[in-house]
């Protein structure tokens, strides 16, 4: 594949696995195999990060990547092209490539860019499904840019070569996964659920395959068979499942969505709004017949004297929505909504769909250096040692060094633990450890446990407040050796915190120095050995 358009060069942490891969190219020059993971490496940690939509058959994948795009792009029908995995990337000009299996068959190929309804048409010239490796779509849409999606097959399907295809991209043998995260999607919890899941986590690198996965309650309307209260009942089970031990462990979080609807109010359009409002005026009796059943909105619909559309129109909102989209549709313009846009809006957020976009910017996207960073070290760490070669321990030693000391993995490391064997810490100040190492995202107002509207003042405030008293448990003789490494790391973060909330006026220190002035608690020690660079402030660190 070649480099993304988009692509810009790595920094922080993601500049010096850049330096380790560009350093292991020239060692292992003359072994193509090697040479070829380490470009895709080196690549990697220049374009979006990667994140593969998973799930069984039937969960709703593509129907969900096309809430998240906000188009309807991606075919949610069971043709041949839902058995391909399939990447959505961002792109100035609409195109999609065919990558064959068999590199004998030829070099990538362009196929035509065709819409029918909205969605794209996948014309595979010829090719079975079997016989493709991969289609790469470039489409210009804004939630692209800092995201690549990744559409799977359906795992567990009655297919094993459909499942095989899924597996061996996103779980290979012999490299690290394809994707940088993923968003799996389950309609229950089921064990081959869990062992999906605990086959993508990896306990290499910093041990922190916990960070890299979401789990998503899909099609959520159908869990209360399409009541208005539905998606209640749905986030009771999400949080349920939440906080289930064997589910924790795998994935950061479990969010309820209503698949279809997100899909929907996210393209919603003018028409369409003009049927619901008509729906929506019906008086109660004739609304409440109309929608008892698919088979009777569409048959009936045109008998209610109001509804209006044709018999197919009618289908197509069926089609789209779903019996509940219409029913909370109905009730929210009856409520006062007049715009469609501001019911797009309102629809998009009961779906669920603004919550876990929440967590894809928090957890995701804010983590993406990290996470790509994450990824190709586990695939160097790999040929280091499956490929050993004269000259490879200054590698050896380089990738010690980043593992160690980088305090963006040691985050990960302890965030890992907090949700598998646990902290060894008292039952709050485990809770507030894991939020200020970034469990609940990494954005200043998360980690603080601040509203996301709180101004400079308070985050500063809270940041100072939680670094004093971090600072002092690390420091207590009756805190353990253990305990003790982990208030360090998470004092470091209350340190980066605070780096990164300082007013512009200490700019010129940071520019100086190479490192931030770190504001200082009144009757606190001097700050000098704790506002050091930071690999040398967690260097004690033993989480």
């Amino acid at each position: 594949m070649t480099v993304h358009p988009t692509a810009i060069g790595p920094s922080g942490i993601g500049a010096e696995v850049a330096a380790l891969v560009r350093d292991a190219v020239v060692i292992y020059d003359g072994d193509a195999h090697a040479s070829a993971l380490l470009t895709g490496y080196a690549q990697r940690l220049r374009e979006p990060l990667r994140v593969a939509i998973a799930g069984m058959v039937k969960a709703g994948k593509s129907t969900l990547l096309n809430a998240i795009i906000g188009e309807e792009i991606a075919p949610t029908d069971t043709g041949e092209c839902t058995r391909i995995v399939t990447w959505y990337r961002h792109g100035n000009t609409p195109g999609i490539t065919l990558y064959p299996a068999d590199p004998a068959a030829g070099v990538p190929r362009a196929l035509p860019v065709r819409r029918s309804a909205g969605r794209l048409q996948f014309d595979l010239g010829g090719f079975r499904a079997e016989d493709v490796a991969r289609l790469v779509v470039d489409w210009p849409a804004r939630s692209l840019r800092e995201l690549t999606l990744i559409d799977t097959p359906g795992i567990a399907s009655l297919s094993t070569d459909v499942s095989a295809r899924t597996s061996s991209f996103l779980l290979p043998e012999d490299k690290p996964s394809e994707a940088d995260a993923a968003v799996y999607l389950m309609r229950h919890l089921h064990a081959s659920d869990l062992n999906f899941l605990e086959a993508f986590r990896d306990t290499a690198t910093g041990q922190s395959g916990t960070v890299n996965a979401l789990a998503v309650l899909s099609r959520a309307d159908e869990i209360g068979a399409g009541r208005i209260d539905s998606l209640l009942s749905a986030a009771s089970i999400a949080e349920r499942y939440r906080q289930d031990p064997g589910l924790r462990t795998l994935a950061l979080g479990v969010v309820p969505i209503a698949g279809l609807l997100a899909q929907s109010a996210r393209t919603l359009r003018q028409r369409e709004f003009a049927m619901l409002r008509d729906i929506a005026r019906l008086d109660r009796d004739a609304r409440e017949r109309l929608l008892l059943s698919a088979d009777r909105f569409v048959r009936d619909g045109g008998g209610s004297g109001s509804s209006g559309g044709t018999d197919r129109e009618r289908a197509e909102l069926l089609d789209r929505f779903g019996l509940f989209g219409i029913r909370l549709a109905a009730v929210l313009i009856r409520g006062g909504i007049a715009d469609p846009t501001e019911l797009a809006h309102e629809l998009a957020r009961r779906s669920g769909l603004n919550d876990l976009l929440q967590l894809l910017a928090g957890q995701f996207k804010a983590r993406a250096e990290q996470l790509k960073a994450r990824t190709a070290l586990i695939g160097v760490e790999k040929l280091l040692r499956e490929r050993p070669r004269p000259g490879i321990e200054p590698l050896d030693a380089a990738l010690e060094r980043i593992q160690s000391n980088a305090h963006e993995f040691r985050e990960l490391r302890l965030l890992a633990d907090a949700r598998t064997a646990g902290l060894g810490l008292a039952s709050a100040d485990a809770l507030e450890a894991e939020r200020l190492i970034g469990g609940h995202g990494i954005g200043p107002a998360r980690r603080l446990g601040l509203d996301e509207e709180a101004t400079g003042t308070e985050l500063r405030e809270r940041a100072l407040e939680s670094l004093h008293r971090w600072r002092a448990l690390a420091a207590n003789p009756l805190t353990g050796r253990s305990a003790a490494g982990i208030c360090q790391v998470v004092q470091r973060s209350c340190e980066a915190i605070l780096a990164q909330l300082q007013p512009a006026s200490a700019g010129s220190q940071q520019a100086a120095t190479g490192r931030p002035e770190l504001p200082v608690p009144a009757g606190s020690h001097s700050a000098g050995s704790h506002s050091a660079a930071p690999r040398a402030s967690a260097g004690a660190a033993t989480a």
